[in-house]
């Protein structure tokens, strides 16, 4: 009998030469394919490549532009401590959330940013509960800045050699502190944004007692949010882009020209106003706009049926939006009438053309005073186009929906295609 022949051994392949070999095909790939790869990973899946092999360990340190992003959570200082001194090229987007310990690093980390002179996208927040960080002045020489989003921070004043941010196209400030006529310095930063589309300003706190009226101009704007307890003479001009607004002041005191006000907007398509007109000091109650909103197609209004003033203006918007599709009422803070408004003296403030094109009314939070169903009431009986009329009442509402409810049902309508929707409680808005 033949002798048998011992069985071959099998080769064990190394664990290490697959990734090796999977790294050096990507090596082999042109350098700008690998940059357009590192490039749309993660920041620290990037920096995880240098693990490969050797000749990865410093490749994503040659890529020409990086984003550094650390959400809430994440630990800031470590992150960023740890990129900048390897990565000299341009830092993109900067995106940071503040704890206590990076927020004392944040002077250095923008003092290292500003000689590369490329960052485009700017981002800083401290965490819940907030504390203020104070911003360095070196961002404002940051010429190649598209976005703007600062939240929580004390700004310094503009620096004489100040040229403006000539790619700026959003600048979002919340709950930010300015210095003394810091309303010059917002007025220069926006005049001085030539691409500006998007500008919010939220809850912004400006040093001094005694504030001039000044003018947000900008030519490319697109959209404008003000939400602010104290009037700081915010004006409007050349908005002609203008395509949707959430103006929200609360109460808006003083002896300022509020229908020049409201004309700074004219040019909007889509409008969200929260403002509880109450003129002051013996001015005028508000009965006309100096213009006509031709572009304005949706308008939502916070706002009561308890007092003249707020039930005047609801009425100078439907003379002057020939073209308005969509009314949407937010009634806020309005349980008891003052005065009453019936159907009669609605009825005198209706003028032909108005709600000529009105497709859709809806009425959130009602409390189904006689005031509010005589509106329902009269834009049924004249709103040829209307498609629906939505309703819903305060979650504190006490009184009975049916009687009134009914009441709508059975009123005439201008349009044979209107429907009225009851919604129930309002809830959340």
């Amino acid at each position: 009998m033949a002798p048998r022949r011992p069985p071959k051994k099998r080769r064990i392949r190394d664990a290490t030469t697959v990734p090796a070999a999977a790294s050096d095909a990507l090596l082999s790939l042109p350098p700008e394919v690998l940059d357009e790869i590192l490039g749309r990973l993660d920041l620290s899946d990037a920096v995880r490549t240098c693990a490969l092999c050797r000749a990865w360990r410093h490749r994503w340190e040659s890529l020409p532009s990086i984003d550094i992003y650390t959400p809430i959570g994440q630990q800031s200082l470590w992150t960023v401590d740890c990129v900048l001194p390897r990565f000299s090229g341009r830092v993109r987007r900067f995106d940071v959330s503040l704890d206590e310990l990076s927020t004392r690093r944040l002077d250095d980390w923008l003092l290292v940013l500003s000689p590369r002179g490329g960052v485009e996208d700017l981002e800083l927040s401290p965490p819940c509960p907030y504390k203020f960080f104070s911003l360095h002045s070196t961002v404002f020489s940051w010429r190649r800045l598209i976005s703007i989003d600062l939240f929580a921070c004390h700004i310094p004043p503009l620096p004489p050699d100040f040229e403006g941010f000539p790619n700026l196209k959003v600048l979002s400030l919340a709950n930010v502190k300015l210095q003394q006529n810091g309303e010059y310095q917002l007025e220069e930063i926006i005049e001085t944004s030539p691409l500006l589309e998007q500008l919010i300003l939220c809850e912004v706190c400006i040093v001094g007692d005694d504030f001039i009226e000044w003018e947000i101009r900008a030519t490319n704007l697109r959209h404008i949010t003000i939400c602010s307890n104290i009037d700081y003479g915010w004006n409007f001009a050349e908005l002609q882009c203008l395509n949707s607004a959430v103006i929200d002041l609360w109460e808006y005191v003083g002896n300022r020209d509020f229908a020049k006000f409201l004309a700074g907007l004219v040019q909007v398509r889509k409008l969200s106003l929260c403002s509880f007109y109450a003129p002051v000091n013996g001015i005028k109650i508000l009965e006309t706009l100096p213009c006509t909103f031709d572009n304005l197609k949706s308008l939502k209004l916070f706002m009561h049926f308890c007092e003249l003033p707020p039930i005047l203006l609801v009425f100078c918007f439907l003379r002057s939006t020939p073209n308005l599709e969509k009314l949407k009422i937010r009634i806020y803070d309005g349980k008891e009438q003052k005065i009453e408004a019936n159907g009669e003296l609605l009825n005198a403030q209706w003028t032909d053309g108005m709600c000529a094109n009105l497709q859709i009314l809806e009425m959130t939070g009602i409390n189904w005073l006689p005031n509010e169903i005589s509106f329902m009431k009269l834009i049924l009986s004249k709103a040829k186009l209307l498609h629906k009329l939505s309703i819903s009442h305060d979650d504190d509402c006490s009184l009975s929906h049916v009687d009134p409810l009914d009441e709508l049902v059975t009123c005439g309508r201008a349009s044979a295609q209107a429907q009225i929707l009851f919604q129930g409680a309002a809830g959340s808005y």
